[in-house]
């Protein structure tokens, strides 16, 4: 078996829309088909011994319901010739539960190529996701060669690359209730930092501090003899305590506060370093060691007697309360304390690190101190009914255990914590009390409030042991987005073979004359408030992501490509207006999309991510792109060319919303309504009429800011003052008036494409026509060899070049193959063959004859404007 390709999604894709966490692989399997089927007739056996719960009903989502589209595998199955596949599918699933990932949901299917399938399947760590594909295709090769398998490493390294990469119970609650409420989120990158919302609207979490959080409150709780001071101050019970440096120190200390005492870190938390209930010295001497391995500042404070309480504050709000009671055995008579550990860490609940509700115990160093100190060890067996407690703090993450106690809290403790709270500066607050019970007040309890928690954990509240589960993380996103405010900005999104770059910039250009801060992606760079950012092909994901979150921008247009929905997916979820200019023959055969169908499945993920309120913009003279109005769940608006279009006539009689080029206007059809926009020939980008593909972007642009709540003089002024020019459209369009002849500089690149840009050929007057073109090696050679047919018709004379990246292909191939289809219906075009574009262009320039135009189908759009500036210069010179 061989992984022939990987792919990580982490948006809607070709593959799912509504799973964006995807792993896509591609697997030859020739060498062992059939066998599942009879080549060895016990290997199902052995492979459901291997995956004993692979065949258990799985939840299908968040009812916990299976679902009917993706049952488990079972044995039968198997011996019925199950696809390796398919197999190779649930065992990359089962390996991540098994390492405490839950993920369910994956297809499988051939591929073009005999004996090569598709696996498809979610993730919810990517690594961990990539690493179980590996293995899964590892183990299934193994067990058709009949090779042991041995399991528990496997796990073992995903489980801990789960811990590496997963953002915690309490960030992942919170963004939970977030996307519940349908605001996005971002991960960081290389962070646990989570962005939620969008652009200006955005805001952070990192573990559970926010973006209001205070410097100053985290400075205070993280220095407790400070926090103690000012809760002193403001009335707040607080045990009397010291800070120390030294055992003479811990000695002073120990004759004023007398025992039993506690010990921590000045600048401590999670319990670290961490000793209580301390009854002599040589404890005294040991905890204060123990601190100093966090801090050189030691806080020796009096013990307070009473249960260890959790009180969680939000916004100045009482949230939640839990009682904590920390990692604990209870004797029976017969077993050792080991082997009590290990009987309280089969609770299914109980796994490593934060995987699970509750945390196993592990007999660490601290653990085997406490047992010394009772003159016990792991072996000793405890008397039935003892409990023993094997950590001095009760932290969850040490194997503690949480039990609710909100609706037992006394109003004076509510008050008392909200005032903490507020006297720190906290926006999300733990505060930890002794007490004996929290239904009393804590000042008749002679309680005290030992420690106050920046960035406290939630596992407790969201998951207790006992008592009521709380939605804790509710509050959290009511206090970054109150109601009535948004955590998005519109996006509108563009996607199609060709005219997808101009049709973004119309209305990028629309959106920032309207007042906006756009931030928007082509093919040529990332633009934020109208500054390049960043240069080159910024059509994919992470362009998108990079627009997403700019914390300046509040309306984002976006350039979709091919490349990107297949490499990585989306960069967005949910969009609020998709155009689809058209779907041609471009790029066909790269990464395994080798029809024009195919690519319209493609392009048509877009419109299929628009919000159930938001407009799909289709394109009506398109069959593959009129035909995505059946796959989406949104509203549908078209554009056509032609006003006789039965497609529009249809649409718009049914209540629909069109634009249309009508008696040489852009006109809008609502209706029997008609608003009229402009004459097309007043829009300099169509260049008095000439250039019909830019009427067609126009169009689409126009209906765009429509739907968008542009009126029409604020479409008009936008379309009338969009001028292209080489930094404008860099590549699209751009006309150099020398003073002997015009050249024009295009990125026209496939079949489609050039035949539109014939018809404005065909309309312009020149003596001569030249063309500078070159064969591209990443199209099918019918595709070739039609662009070059095309361009022979439109040229009267052919300066034939090389990209500098042939992309597989040969030069002598490509020149072949494109001075046949050049000379198809011109026999006698002449051809001049310059390998170089630079030197292409200087022929070009110097033989160009007065009245004649000179066409440049550019490779590299810089260094060509940026060479016909310095001609123009030149030629205004002499």
């Amino acid at each position: 078996m061989k992984i022939i390709d990987i792919r990580t999604m982490r948006g809607p894709s070709y593959w799912s829309v509504k799973h964006t966490k995807l792993i896509v692989m591609k697997v030859d399997l020739a060498e062992f088909a059939g066998t599942w089927s009879n080549a060895i007739p016990e290997l199902p056996a052995k492979f459901m011994e291997l995956f004993p719960n692979i065949g258990q009903p799985q939840p299908g989502g968040i009812s916990g319901r299976q679902s009917p589209k993706h049952p488990p595998l079972n044995e039968d199955q198997l011996n019925d010739g199950e696809p390796l596949g398919h197999v190779i599918q649930h065992v990359a699933l089962e390996l991540q539960r098994l390492a405490g990932m839950p993920v369910y949901w994956g297809k499988s299917y051939p591929a073009r190529e005999e004996g090569v399938e598709y696996v498809v399947f979610a993730y919810q760590e990517e690594r961990a996701g990539r690493r179980a594909a590996e293995h899964a295709v590892e183990i299934v090769e193994a067990l058709c060669k009949q090779e042991p398998v041995n399991l528990k490493p496997i796990i073992d390294e995903l489980h801990e690359i789960r811990e590496d990469e997963f953002i915690g119970p309490s960030t992942y609650s919170i963004v939970a209730e977030a996307a519940s409420r349908n605001i996005p989120y971002i991960q960081l990158k290389n962070s646990s930092i989570i962005q939620l919302g969008y652009g200006v609207n955005q805001k952070r979490i990192w573990a559970t501090t926010t973006s209001f959080t205070s410097h100053a409150g985290v400075e205070v709780a993280g220095n407790k003899n400070r926090t103690k001071a000012m809760l002193n101050d403001a009335g707040v019970p607080v045990p009397r305590g010291t800070t120390v440096y030294s055992e003479d120190g811990l000695r002073d200390a120990i004759d004023e506060l007398g025992f039993p005492i506690v010990t921590k870190p000045l600048d401590g938390n999670h319990g670290k370093g961490a000793t209580i209930r301390i009854m002599n010295w040589e404890d005294a001497a040991a905890g204060l060691k123990a601190a100093q391995e966090y801090s050189r500042a030691v806080i020796v404070e009096q013990f307070v007697e009473g249960f260890d309480f959790r009180l969680l504050v939000v916004n100045g709000k009482l949230i939640a309360a839990a009682k904590r009671t920390p990692a604990a055995v209870t004797g029976d008579g017969r077993s050792t304390i080991k082997q009590l550990i290990d009987k309280v860490n089969e609770d299914p609940r109980r796994g490593v690190g934060h995987e699970k509700v509750l945390t196993s115990i592990k007999a660490d160093k601290h653990t085997l101190d406490i047992l010394e100190g009772k003159s016990l060890t792991l072996e000793s067996v405890l008397p039935a009914g003892e409990t023993l407690y094997l950590k001095s703090t009760a932290n969850i993450s040490t194997g503690g255990t949480a039990t609710d106690v909100t609706d037992n809290m006394h109003p004076y403790n509510v008050l008392l914590a909200e005032r903490v709270a507020g006297i720190v500066g906290l926006d999300i607050c733990g505060i930890d009390l002794m007490a004996t019970d929290i239904a009393v007040p804590l000042n008749e309890s002679r309680g005290a409030v030992i420690e106050v928690n920046a960035a406290p954990g939630f596992r407790m509240h969201i998951a207790p042991a006992d008592g009521l589960p709380r939605n804790v993380a509710a509050p959290v996103v009511d206090m970054l987005f109150p109601p009535g405010s948004t955590a998005r900005i519109p996006i509108i999104a563009i996607t199609g073979t060709n005219g997808k770059t101009t049709t973004t910039r119309l209305i990028a250009h629309m959106v920032t004359s309207k007042g906006y801060k756009v931030g928007f992606t082509t093919t040529d760079g990332i633009y934020i408030q109208g500054v390049q950012l960043q240069k080159g092909d910024c059509t994919g994901g992470q362009s998108a992501e990079f627009v997403l979150k700019d914390p300046t921008v509040n309306y984002a247009v976006l350039e979709t490509a091919r490349g990107g929905m297949l490499r990585s997916g989306l960069g967005f979820h949910t969009c609020d207006i998709a155009v689809v200019t058209n779907v041609a023959a471009d790029h066909l055969g790269l990464r395994d999309i080798y029809t024009v169908e195919e690519m319209a499945a493609v392009k048509g993920v877009l419109p299929r991510t628009v919000r159930k309120n938001g407009w799909a913009v289709l394109n009506a003279d398109d069959d593959l792109v009129y035909a995505m109005a059946r796959t989406v769940d949104c509203r549908v608006a078209l554009f056509s060319m032609r006003d006789d279009n039965p497609r529009i006539r249809e649409h718009v009689e049914a209540g629909g919303v069109a634009a249309v080029y009508e008696e040489g206007y852009v006109t809008i059809y609502r209706n029997s309504y008609k608003l009229r926009i402009d004459r097309a020939a007043e829009f300099p980008i169509t260049l008095g009429g000439r250039a019909g593909f830019n009427i067609e972007n126009s169009l689409a642009a126009a209906l765009a800011g429509y739907l968008a709540g542009f009126d029409k003089d604020e479409i008009k002024t936008a379309l009338r003052t969009f001028i292209p020019s080489a930094t404008k459209t860099p590549g699209r369009m751009n006309i150099y008036n020398f003073p002997d002849f015009e050249v024009i500089v295009d990125y026209a690149h496939n079949t489609a494409g050039i035949t539109k840009f014939a018809e404005f050929m065909a309309a312009t007057p020149a003596t001569h026509k030249i063309g500078i073109v070159s064969g591209l090696g990443d199209r099918r050679d019918e595709d070739t060899l039609g662009f070059a047919r095309i361009a022979g018709r439109i040229f009267d004379e052919v300066i034939l070049r090389q990209d500098r990246d042939l992309r597989g292909k040969s030069a002598e191939f490509l020149r072949d193959i494109m001075e046949r289809g050049l000379r198809l219906d011109k026999p006698d075009l002449k051809i001049t063959y310059i390998e170089k574009e630079p030197d292409a262009i200087d022929h070009l320039l110097q033989h160009t004859p007065q009245g004649g135009v000179g066409v440049i189908f550019t490779e590299n759009i810089s260094a060509t404007l940026a060479k016909l500036d310095e001609f123009e210069k030149t030629s205004a010179v002499s």
